[in-house]
């Protein structure tokens, strides 16, 4: 099977090639963590390849209210509550088991219209 590591590393360029249609994104390490920022300060994703040696390939993401606990109900074999940011309804989703990219997409779109400034989130649906 494939190792870990290169599993990771598919997630990884996955997750990249979608947070780079959102303006102004910008990764750095977060925590040991690849982590995506908007305009260097607002965390938008973290990746995590085993935290805690858990062993999962996930990522956590901020979520509008109520989403967090509707998606852990519906799927708990996929969504969970992350440690650490769970208490402000960010969402953890498991990238090594049935992943759908353009769900994905979707989460982390609706992620980022929570945490960029409007001018940004102007940028991404850009002219009407």
């Amino acid at each position: 099977g494939v190792s870990s590591d290169e599993e990771f590393a598919g997630v990884l360029a996955n997750i990249r090639s979608i947070v780079s249609r959102l303006p102004e994104v910008t990764e750095r390490n977060s925590h040991s963590a690849p982590s995506f920022f908007v305009r260097e300060k607002k965390c938008l994703v973290n990746v995590w390849n085993g935290h805690h040696n858990d062993d999962r390939i996930a990522m956590w993401c901020a979520a509008g209210p109520g989403v967090q606990a509707e998606l852990v109900e519906l799927e708990p074999e996929r969504f969970f509550v992350p440690p650490y940011v769970g208490h402000r309804g960010w969402i953890g989703l498991r990238l090594d088991v049935g992943v759908e990219w353009d769900e994905v997409e979707t989460i982390l779109t609706d992620a980022y219209r929570l945490v960029a400034p409007k001018g940004l989130i102007k940028l991404l649906d850009g002219p009407d």
